[in-house]
């Protein structure tokens, strides 16, 4: 392969907002003769002599005619050029069967009259030609764009040379019709694997044939194509050059001709005021689309009453992987703190599906992609103002089915609510009961029973629990799998879109939420700030009232 040609000759797709009338290509063929070639490799030997150079300059000079040898045109989107094929074809009316030929006959004739068409060599065929609806491949067979090897087409890509600009025909659902066909036929796949899409296809030829041999049809040679929809996507084949280097052509036959093609987007730019006023065009209609959007929606947006926060969530159960058995299930309900409330109809539990497992690098997962949505809303009490927000839970149990229809209990865990809005993916590990001995793991395998909780909420603080400490000393447990969320979050309430109280109640709830999501750290040390400025207030009402004086100084110090 030369040094000189271009041999990347994929297609190459480009997005417009742009009308697609407004493209305007320039192509242009030069045939490289073997007279011409050994021109050029004499010269180049030629100017390495400095002595002989201007003697053997004259004697390798080509003496063929330009004409013959090269073309170059600027051709619009779906803008009709004949080739000497048809307009021999067309200049007789009574081979003109379809008004698409009775036009071109007067076209053709017409061009006659004026003594004279721009092209040649290059012509095309538009998307009404009979030549987009044919195979395009075959008028390759004759030529070599780039490749010496001859590619067969798949099916997939014969198929899809053959779409054409039609609309799906609407279907009435059958009662009797199946959604999934488990049992497809060879025929069935091999005719829905197509993608119909509506494409607007040009095809840009060339005539590569001798000087004076114009006009036949195995000559023909497809230069580009030219793809495009209703949405602005634009597909080249070949793309453009864009100051690479030309593409090659071979022909086949006896001569093996090698010709130059270069593609370029000669397409006219927008000019300032044209820039300028379509922007303002866009602009005035995405102010009117809002306004349709505005009275579309209205202005009485449901808020909840004063001092009361909504919270929404829209959940999804992605994933559970890492557990020992397969036919996963999980089961899943909330639990409402104080001061929290829900809708009556509102549903605080559920179970997903059952799923099997797909192996996945070293895990065993069963994607479930089960949704959930909870509603509910926190109403604080004046004398719990300065009490920490507690948010909502969701204790799961993951559980297996065996093929008897037995369950096991295969992992607990529990999901405290973001307490920030907005999307969270959250991986929360499990555990489950153990009991020491064989006789437990036995009992698992062959009957299906294992130890369960009485109460959901012993995974993270019993509901009965009013103690001080909470002690598991010799409760046995087994790390099993983990459980991913998807959590879409958001929080409403009157606070935040009331200018007056914004910055106050905002900052008050934001500090709640801040908080509390450091459940560990910050939770404890408010608390035991708390205990001890009541210690210390009670302490102060002991001593006398000249030490008064001197414990309001040390408070103030500790506060600060």
């Amino acid at each position: 392969m030369p040094d000189w040609c271009n041999i990347d000759t994929g297609e190459a797709v480009y997005r417009s907002r742009d009308a697609i009338k407004n493209l305007k290509i320039s192509v242009r063929v030069e045939r490289v003769t073997s007279t011409a070639t050994l021109s050029q490799h004499l010269q180049q030997q030629v100017l390495s002599q400095e002595d002989r150079g201007a003697i053997e300059l004259q004697t390798l000079t080509s003496q063929s005619p330009a004409g013959d040898n090269e073309e170059e045109l600027v051709i619009g989107w779906q803008e009709k050029l004949f080739s000497q094929y048809e307009m021999d074809l067309f200049q007789n009316e009574a081979a003109c069967q379809s008004p698409l030929d009775r036009q071109y006959h007067a076209e053709v004739t017409a061009l006659r009259r004026a003594k004279g068409r721009r092209n040649l060599r290059i012509f095309t065929y538009t998307d009404h030609d009979r030549y987009t609806s044919c195979h395009p491949f075959h008028q390759l067979q004759n030529t070599d764009l780039l490749n010496t090897i001859k590619s067969t087409p798949s099916f997939l890509a014969e198929r899809m040379a053959n779409v054409r600009q039609r609309r799906q025909e609407r279907r009435t659902m059958d009662s009797n019709t199946k959604i999934i066909n488990w049992e497809p036929t060879e025929e069935f796949v091999r005719s829905s694997h197509v993608v119909n899409s509506v494409m607007q296809t040009m095809h840009i030829m060339g005539d590569l044939g001798p000087p004076g041999g114009l006009g036949l049809k195995e000559n023909e040679c497809l230069l580009l194509t030219i793809k495009t929809d209703g949405n602005g996507t634009v597909i080249v084949k070949p793309d453009f050059n864009q100051g690479k280097e030309p593409y090659r052509i071979v022909t086949a036959g006896e001569k093996k001709e090698v010709w130059r093609l270069v593609v370029e987007n000669v397409s006219p730019a927008m000019k300032p005021e044209e820039k300028e006023r379509e922007q303002n065009m866009y602009k005035d209609l995405y102010v009117r689309h809002k306004e349709y959007l505005n009275s579309r929606v209205g202005q009485d947006f449901e808020m909840p009453p004063p001092g009361v926060l909504r919270y929404v969530m829209n959940g999804e159960i992605v994933s559970a992987k890492g557990f020992e058995y397969d036919n996963l299930y999980i089961h899943f309900l909330m639990e409402l703190p104080s001061n929290w409330s829900s809708l009556p109809l509102q549903t605080l539990s559920g179970v997903t599906q059952t799923c099997r497992t797909r192996t996945l690098g070293k895990d065993n997962v069963a994607f479930f992609s089960f949704p959930f949505n909870f509603e509910a809303f926190y109403m604080s009490e004046k004398e719990s103002d300065g009490a920490i927000l507690q948010w909502p839970v969701l204790y799961f149990k993951v559980l297996s089915l065996d093929s008897w229809h037995r369950y096991r209990t295969e992992g607990y865990g529990y999901l405290l609510f973001p307490a920030v809005p907005g999307k969270h993916t959250v991986t929360c590990q499990t555990w489950r009961p153990l009991q020491s001995g064989p006789v437990s793991a036995l009992r698992r395998f062959f009957i299906g029973g294992s130890p369960e909780l009485e109460d959901i909420s012993y995974v993270r603080v019993p509901g009965t629990f009013k103690g001080e400490r909470l002690s598991r000393f010799g409760f046995s447990t087994e790390t099993t799998g983990s459980v991913t969320f998807n959590l879409h979050c958001i929080q409403q309430a009157k606070a935040f879109v009331d200018a007056t109280m914004m910055k106050n109640r905002r900052q008050k709830v934001y500090d709640q939420l801040g908080g509390f999501s450091q459940q560990g750290a910050v939770s404890s040390i408010l608390e035991a700030f708390q205990r001890a400025r009541q210690k210390m207030q009670e302490a102060r009402e002991s001593l006398p009232r000249d030490l008064i004086h001197s414990s309001t100084q040390i408070q103030s110090e500790y506060s600060a």
